[in-house]
């Protein structure tokens, strides 16, 4: 176990300097020759970009995973995935646990910052149900898909597949191993398999919605009286999302992208891409068919993301919410936000605010920057920057094509995303010792 004592860093900086550490050591191993088919080194950059984009659960490849990759190296890209899906603190009390080694009040802190919980209390026994219900939910989705993979496939190729596309889908990854109908192809060649469709999509729906609302449903089951705020909030806002989601990619695409499928495989496919647009990276219709107000919904639902404590990204469905919230209560000349008949904390809307602008500034500026590098559209380059720093993985195939300077933003994009815009920032800051002096107040004119 790590000696977390004789560390003089702050919570959010373990987390941040942390996955940094994994993603460079995943480059490393990625970049052997025993990683890649062919038996030859991968350009460490390249290696340094896929172990980011798979730790970091994004999906953006510059190599289809299938087609480049050995099994040494597919393999480790969805051991990257698994840690990064569940938090590399979980991983570490997992071998903790297992080694019957002691967890001390640091660890149990780390692991509350890791998971997004409200409460330190409890927090091994929350990180052992994580782990069980990732198995269970992980196993149930291998098997269903290797079933449905099996008459393509064979038995052991089918049931690795089913294996890899579980775990992929579960973390909201987007890794798939379909490169052997078509480099990066994803799922598109079974855009009229309901059974693919729907474990791929209920996989990313529950690994995105978080799990401190798995242990809400989990104990208070189908009474949505007894939920926590959080949780009520969560389960509204990925309802609406998706279904709203779904009902305007259906109109947006049904003469596009879906163009030649039946009602039946358009309503799926409108679904599917409502619910993997938020985090997960797969999709079953061709992105490049889609027209600018799909690409544009696209982009809005990557910035909002999944859920906190989860393994989506994006600004997070209840940062989405507070900032509803929020203009809604200004606008009523309400000093409170109000949602379920409670109160907000008074921080929540200014942490809601600076993550948004955070998160918005760092996306623009990646975007500005890489325009004036790469001759590419502005909604290509948008597309693949919301991509990467959402931790989506949906790309208009630009990926492949950037140079050195954007390949590095994008990596950058793809790690803050993971470990959270605000948490770097916080990170980068100066530290300062706080003012003892209260400043005179000011005036100014908003809107």
């Amino acid at each position: 176990m790590i000696e977390l004592k004789k560390i003089k860093l702050s919570y959010t900086e373990i987390i941040v300097f942390g996955t940094f550490a994994i993603i460079f050591m995943g480059g490393i191993l990625l970049s052997l020759p025993i990683s890649s088919r062919q038996g030859i080194s991968t350009p460490f950059l390249d290696s340094l970009f896929t172990a980011a984009s798979a730790f970091c659960v994004t999906g953006l490849v510059v190599y289809d995973t299938y087609t480049h990759w050995s099994m040494f190296g597919q393999t480790i890209i969805l051991l990257l995935i698994q840690i990064g899906g569940l938090g590399f603190m979980t991983v570490i009390t997992l071998f903790s646990l297992f080694l019957r080694r002691r967890i001390g009040l640091k660890e149990r802190r780390l692991l509350m910052e890791s998971a997004n919980t409200l409460k330190i209390g409890g927090i091994v026994l929350l990180v052992k149900k994580i782990i069980i219900r990732t198995f269970i939910f992980e196993s149930i989705g291998a098997f269903v898909l290797s079933l449905n993979f099996y008459s393509r496939m064979g038995f052991k190729e089918g049931l690795y597949n089913g294996i890899f596309h579980s775990v992929s889908a579960f973390c909201n990854a987007g890794f798939d191993l379909m490169g052997k109908y078509g480099q990066n192809s994803s799922l598109t060649h079974f855009y009229d398999n309901p059974a693919v469709n729907i474990t791929i999509m209920s996989l990313i729906v529950i690994g995105g919605l978080g799990f401190v609302v798995w242990d809400d449903v989990a104990f208070n089951r189908l009474d949505f009286k007894k939920y926590q705020l959080h949780s009520k909030l969560v389960l509204v806002a990925t309802a609406v999302l998706i279904f709203g989601g779904a009902l305007l990619f259906f109109f947006t695409e049904k003469n596009n992208s879906m163009l030649g499928m039946s009602n039946g495989e358009k309503i799926l496919a409108s679904l599917f891409q409502s619910v993997t647009t938020r985090t997960a990276g797969f999709n079953t219709i061709n992105l490049n068919s889609m027209s600018e107000g799909g690409t544009l919904l696209t982009i809005i639902l990557m910035i909002i993301g999944g859920s906190p404590g989860s393994t989506a990204g994006g600004i997070k469905t209840t940062t989405f919410i507070v900032l509803l919230l929020g203009a809604l209560s200004n606008a009523k000349q309400s000093s409170e936000i109000s949602v379920f008949k409670r109160r907000l904390e008074s921080d929540a809307l200014k942490k809601a605010s600076a993550i948004t602008v955070i998160y918005i500034t760092t996306a623009l500026t990646a975007v500005m920057t890489i325009c004036s590098l790469q001759n590419f559209s502005l909604t290509e380059v948008m597309f693949e920057v919301f991509s990467a720093l959402g931790t989506v993985g949906l790309s208009l195939g630009i990926t492949s094509n950037l140079s050195i300077v954007p390949k590095l933003i994008i990596t950058l994009l793809m790690y803050g995303g993971k470990v959270g815009v605000l948490s770097v920032a916080v990170v980068l800051a100066e530290r300062k010792e706080p003012s003892l002096l209260s400043r005179p107040l000011g005036k100014i004119i908003i809107g």
